[in-house]
C-alpha cells in the first residue's frame, strides 16, 4: 500500500506523516487489496481538514472530515474510510 500525503497551506511534519501512516495500517489489516491512498491535509482559517481517496480493487473510496485538531480529523476520516471499505468488502463477498 502506497500512502501519498500532501498539504495545502500546511507543512507536513514527520509526526503528521507517521500518524497518517500508522492509522492507514488499520485499513490494510481489514482489506488486503488497498493499492493506493492519497491524503490531503489542509487548513482553512481555524478548521483543520483531512480528506483521502483510497483506490481498491473494484472501487474508489473517498472520505473527508473537519475538526479543530488535525489529529482528530485524521482519526475520524480513517474511521469513515474503514466503514466504507468494510461495507465494500461485504458486498464483494456476498456476490461470490
Amino acid at each position: 500500500m502506497q500512502v501519498i500525503t500532501t498539504g495545502h497551506h500546511l507543512e507536513i511534519t514527520d509526526s503528521l506523516r507517521t500518524h497518517v501512516n500508522s492509522r492507514f495500517e488499520k485499513l490494510a489489516r481489514h482489506f488486503d487489496n488497498v493499492t493506493d491512498v492519497h491524503v490531503i491535509l489542509s487548513v482553512e482559517k481555524l478548521i483543520q481538514k483531512a480528506e483521502a481517496t483510497v483506490h481498491i480493487n473494484g472501487a474508489t473510496v473517498f472520505a473527508e472530515d473537519h475538526q479543530e485538531d488535525m489529529y482528530s480529523a485524521i482519526d475520524d476520516m480513517v474511521d469513515k474510510l474503514d466503514r466504507q471499505i468494510t461495507k465494500h468488502k461485504e458486498k464483494v463477498g456476498s456476490h461470490r
